[in-house]
C-alpha cells in the first residue's frame, strides 16, 4: 500500500458548505423578515452571499485580508451588492449565521460512503482553514468526527493552506511523510497547489471539470472515483 496517511480538506470537499450555507441564509431571510428591505428572495440573498464570501475567502488564503474581517464585512458586502441599506436591521447577522451554520449536517454526494471505505484501511486527518471551532461543531453535527485523527487549524500550525508550512506541520503532528501522505482537496490552489510545494501526492477533487495547468497526481469528477485509486 502505497498511501497509509490521507489528508482532508472540510468545506466543499466533504462538508457541503453551500447546500448547507443557503439553509442557514433561507432562515435569516425568513426570521429577520429581509424581503421588506427589498430583497426580493432567498435564493437571491444566497446568491450574492455565496459570491461574497467565496472571494473573501480566496483572499484570507492570499493572506490579504484575516479571518476578523470576514466576520466582520461579509454581510455587509453581501447587502451593497444588492443595493440594500442594511441600517434597518438591528441584529448581527453574521453572529446569527455562525450560530446556525456549524449545525447543519449535510456532506456532499457519496462523501460518507467513502469515508466509511477508507476507515479502517488508512489513518485520516482534516487540514482546513475554517475557524477551528465552527469546524469541529460541522463535523460533530454531520457525525464524521470519528474517522479522522487529526484536525488541523490554520490556528493550531500558525500557517494556512496554501503555505508550506501547515502541510509540514501536519506531517509532523501525525508522524508520518509526504511519500506515505495523500492530499484530497477541491480547492485547487490551497489544496493542490500548496500540497505540491512539499511533494505531497495531490487528488483535485474536482466536480466541475476545472483544467489546470500544474496536474495534480489525480484528478476526479466523483468520489466514487477514489476507491480506484485507494
Amino acid at each position: 500500500m502505497k498511501y497509509r496517511h490521507l489528508f482532508f480538506d472540510l468545506d466543499h470537499t466533504l462538508w457541503d458548505f453551500d447546500r448547507n450555507s443557503a439553509e442557514c441564509l433561507v432562515e435569516l431571510f425568513d426570521t429577520f423578515r429581509l424581503n421588506e428591505l427589498g430583497i426580493e428572495s432567498a435564493d437571491e440573498f444566497s446568491r450574492h452571499f455565496i459570491a461574497v464570501n467565496r472571494r473573501l475567502w480566496a483572499d484570507y488564503d492570499k493572506n490579504l485580508i484575516e479571518h476578523s474581517y470576514i466576520r466582520k464585512h461579509r454581510f455587509p458586502l453581501v447587502f451593497q451588492a444588492m443595493g440594500v441599506d442594511e441600517s434597518a436591521i438591528q441584529v448581527d447577522l453574521n453572529i446569527e449565521y455562525l450560530k446556525l451554520l456549524p449545525c447543519k449536517a449535510h456532506l456532499l454526494e457519496s462523501a460518507r460512503e467513502i469515508l466509511d471505505y477508507l476507515h479502517g484501511r488508512y489513518v485520516m486527518h482534516i487540514i482546513t482553514n475554517g475557524f477551528a471551532e465552527i469546524q469541529a461543531a460541522k463535523m460533530a453535527s454531520s457525525e464524521i468526527t470519528h474517522y479522522f485523527t487529526h484536525v488541523i487549524t490554520s490556528e493550531k500550525a500558525n500557517a494556512k493552506k496554501p503555505d508550506p508550512l501547515v502541510f509540514q506541520y501536519a506531517m509532523e503532528i501525525s508522524g508520518t511523510n509526504v511519500s506515505e501522505s495523500l492530499m484530497i482537496g477541491d480547492n485547487y490552489e490551497a489544496d493542490i497547489l500548496g500540497a505540491k510545494r512539499v511533494d505531497l501526492d495531490t487528488v483535485f477533487y474536482n466536480p466541475q471539470g476545472q483544467i489546470v495547468d500544474n496536474k495534480p497526481t489525480y484528478d476526479i469528477r466523483h468520489w466514487n472515483e477514489l476507491m480506484a485509486i485507494l
